[in-house]
């Protein structure tokens, strides 16, 4: 029987949430990395048990994590990431230069294919990439080489938080970076294309800018990955040419802004996303906390709102906070600012909490075991 492992990084520390394939019972752990941001956790699709953990905190700075027994032990692993070259610059809020400074690792994202491999993403924004199981980091340099001196950091930071492996084709890689946009390589990583045609950022000066877009975070479904969805700072976006350009889907939604995006595990077809009221007032439009569903890639949405609280709630839903497990009932998952983890066993029709009283919830993962 079929078991579900939910990876949930908070504002201080780690949890590891479990069930069995009905989903109605839920054990959750004892605090991981206690006391820690922790901005990721992630695991190995080839490998189950061998986990990735990204913890930060101000006084002694970032942290890599690895475990292969499924989170009950962990080690800390190669913790060296090194900005190849010359230090670049990119320009800050009021213009001026600043040289690259690396301050966390948002985004760890096992390869498909090979249980030893595993990419990051960082602040300031890079890509690296270990071969080894996160002992050694090597820099995709050839990002910076997309227009990186026309970068500029957004609210959070300038971090690469997105990274979305093509299951097609090894060589190809979707990321996002806030705020200079989305990219998109061909040959692994070595050469980088802006992808952000359509975008149409209304803070820019130009519209049409290659880069300076603020992304929040893309999707796609394995099963067509010339498809991808976006949540941008306004407006939710579709492309059907693997980001050569972006159609608006945004449609009767309450509101267009939001975070996270999730894409059903079986419907291709079937997007996620959680609007919240506006870029100022992160809390969900008139309190009630609404999870929206498209069946129609976009345009028509419909609220899922059955178990979630209906008034007076002024949570936020994080970029890397919603996702899916693969399990013939699909299900969606998310954490909140409030410290709420929420499940749904039918793609979304029903909600119950799996866990209460948690810090703030930044990042939740899926693991569907064997």
């Amino acid at each position: 029987m079929s078991s579900v492992r939910v990876l949930v990084g908070t504002h201080k520390g780690a949890f590891i949430l479990t069930s069995d394939s009905k989903r109605k019972k839920w054990k959750v752990s004892e605090p991981l990395f206690a006391g820690w941001e922790v901005y990721h956790m992630n695991g190995s699709s080839r490998n189950p048990n061998r986990l990735y953990a990204s913890q930060s905190t101000g006084w002694f700075g970032q942290m890599i994590q690895r475990s292969d027994d499924g989170g009950k032990t962990w080690e800390p692993v190669g913790n060296k990431f090194i900005y190849e070259g010359v230090p670049g610059t990119h320009l800050w809020y009021d213009g001026t230069q600043h040289p690259w400074e690396f301050k966390r690792v948002w985004r760890l994202e096992p390869s498909l294919t090979d249980p030893d491999t595993v990419y990051a993403g960082v602040e300031d924004a890079a890509m690296f990439r270990s071969t080894d199981g996160g002992q050694t980091w090597n820099e995709l340099a050839g990002l910076r080489e997309a227009k990186g001196h026309l970068w500029q950091p957004g609210a959070g930071g300038m971090c690469l938080h997105t990274i979305i492996l093509d299951p097609v084709n090894p060589q190809r890689i979707f990321i996002a970076i806030s705020a200079a946009g989305a990219f998109r390589t061909e040959d692994g990583g070595q050469m980088w294309k802006p992808i952000n045609q359509g975008l149409g950022s209304g803070e820019l000066p130009d519209t049409s800018a290659e880069v300076g877009h603020c992304v929040h975070n893309l999707a796609m479904h394995p099963s067509n990955p010339n498809v991808l969805f976006m949540q941008k700072h306004w407006d939710v976006m579709r492309s059907d040419n693997a980001g050569d350009s972006w159609s608006e889907v945004s449609g009767n939604l309450p509101s267009d802004f939001g975070f996270p995006i999730a894409v059903h595990a079986h419907e291709p077809n079937t997007i996620y996303v959680v609007p919240i009221k506006s870029d100022s007032e992160h809390f969900p439009p008139d309190g009630k906390l609404r999870v929206y569903r498209s069946r129609r890639g976009g345009n028509e949405w419909e609220a899922l709102t059955n178990g979630l609280p209906q008034s007076d709630c002024y949570v936020n839903v994080l970029r890397s906070a919603l996702a899916v497990d693969t399990l013939d009932s699909c299900g969606i998952y998310f954490g909140t600012t409030g410290g709420q983890v929420y499940a749904s066993s039918d793609s979304g029709d029903s909600w119950m909490p799996i866990a209460s009283n948690l810090p703030a919830v930044l990042s939740v993962e899926v693991q569907t075991l064997p």
